[in-house]
């Protein structure tokens, strides 16, 4: 590495260590010494609420446009010199950062890190390219909107954001991505894709400054330019009212979301909110599974999830049933937010609720590839970097009394209730009581 490459950091914590290039260009990493394989990602931390409504939907465009080509490299060489090692590439985008990532052989760092850095710094985002992918990218939308059950989540955000960019599909909409430019992409690809955004987490058999040292010099060619970072528009804490969305589609079941306001990344209650989920809707031996499901047959699927922000959160049931059942469905739910919000959780479903999330941790971070993931997902929203063995302790550390203020909070509403049936009489103030505060 050159001097002017000389990077700043240290352990922080077992097994974790960081650095920061002088470019401002972080650098993370987790030793598992004991696999032969490495997962690298490079996150970019900007994602569709921080586009403008012209261009909504071009975080994810330039996700499918990264894998066209680069002033080094074909798409087709891309893809063959990865193949050719018997590692993976690929890449995803969320509302708040966009990730590219490899996996591979230890032995194959040098390639990943090469061919990620690459595509990062140096797409060609070519006019042909950007009219060839749109067809892509309006397939992709256009099979999110004939899958219902996926589709009432995009719903149910949009009510309850409204107007703010957090409401937005990732993907964007058939009207914005028809209508995008060439040159408005690539201006976008020049704002956002600079140091300042950038982070690199590397995860597996791997040593700390070898990795460093590789990450440098594969991003020699990204401009400093302004030291900038994504400036974001502040997201609500929560909905002013209840509101009820309904869209009427030829389906045969209706499914629903309703949820109001959770917490941001950065809560101190966000474990307790994780042990509430899970003994709520989070499994089959949630209340909401054994009473909607195993106990009356109401539903296939009934779950509820918790969606953290940086700034900003929300709490959410989905169940899809049969349209005469909507409302015996949102009774039931009803039910149980009123008594959970005012008994909390029992011993035994507390204890039951942080020993799945603990096990289930460290079962999900087995292979280089969570870890990886756990490690860019923190950095590039600002979480804390914690260890395997802190995050089970937070978890563990949960009390009942912690879960009882979280269930005050998550499940008394008001409510966003969103709605996909075939039931075309299905009105707005049939609904309206299921929204307000329980």
């Amino acid at each position: 590495m050159s001097d002017h490459q000389v990077a700043t950091g240290g352990e922080v914590t077992d097994g974790i260590r960081l650095a920061t290039l002088p470019s401002g260009v972080r650098v993370v990493t987790e030793a598992m010494p004991h696999v032969r394989s490495v997962t690298v990602g490079y996150w970019i931390g900007v994602g569709s609420r921080d586009e403008r409504g012209p261009v909504a939907g071009a975080s994810h465009f330039l996700e499918h446009l990264l894998f066209k080509g680069t002033r080094r490299r074909s798409a087709l060489q891309l893809a063959e010199e990865i193949d050719a090692v018997g590692g993976e590439m690929n890449a995803f985008t969320s509302k708040e950062y966009t990730c590219f990532y490899a996996h591979c052989l230890d032995r194959d760092l040098p390639l990943a890190v090469d061919l990620l850095g690459d595509m990062v710094t140096s797409a060609l985002i070519r006019r042909a390219d950007v009219d060839g992918e749109r067809h892509v990218v309006l397939e992709e939308i256009r099979m999110h909107i004939d899958t219902p059950d996926d589709l009432v989540h995009s719903v149910f955000t949009q009510a309850y954001f409204g107007e703010h960019p957090l409401g937005r599909e990732v993907l964007g909409s058939e009207q914005t991505i028809t209508n995008m430019t060439r040159d408005q992409v690539h201006r976008y690809y020049k704002r956002h894709y600079i140091p300042a955004n950038l982070v690199v987490a590397v995860a597996g058999n791997v040593e700390h400054d070898r990795v460093v040292e590789l990450v440098a010099e594969s991003l020699e060619p990204l401009v400093p330019a302004r030291a900038e970072v994504t400036i974001r528009r502040a997201a609500p804490r929560g909905v002013a009212r209840p509101q009820v969305l309904i869209r009427t589609r030829p389906t045969e079941q209706a499914h629903m979301v309703l949820g109001g306001r959770g917490l941001d990344r950065g809560s101190d209650y966000r474990y307790a909110a994780g042990v509430l989920n899970q003994a709520f809707g989070g499994g089959m031996a949630s209340r909401l599974f054994q009473e909607v499901r195993e106990r009356r047959g109401l539903a296939y699927s009934v779950y509820s999830y918790h969606g953290m922000h940086v700034d900003a959160g929300t709490y959410a049931i989905y169940a899809g049933t049969a349209p005469k059942r909507l409302f015996e469905v949102l009774d039931v739910i009803r039910v149980e937010l009123v008594k959970a919000a005012e008994q909390g959780l029992t011993d035994a479903e507390l204890e039951r609720s942080r020993g799945h999330l603990a096990g289930s941790l460290v079962l999900s971070l087995e292979d280089t590839g969570s870890r990886m993931t756990r490690l860019g997902n923190a950095l590039v929203t600002g979480s804390a970097l914690l260890s395997l063995d802190e995050t089970i302790a937070a978890v563990e550390a949960v009390t009942a009394d912690d879960v009882r203020k979280v269930a005050q909070l998550l499940l008394t509403g008001p409510f966003t209730l969103a709605v996909i049936s075939p039931d075309g009489d299905l009105a707005a103030q049939d609904l309206g009581p299921y929204v307000q505060v329980a």
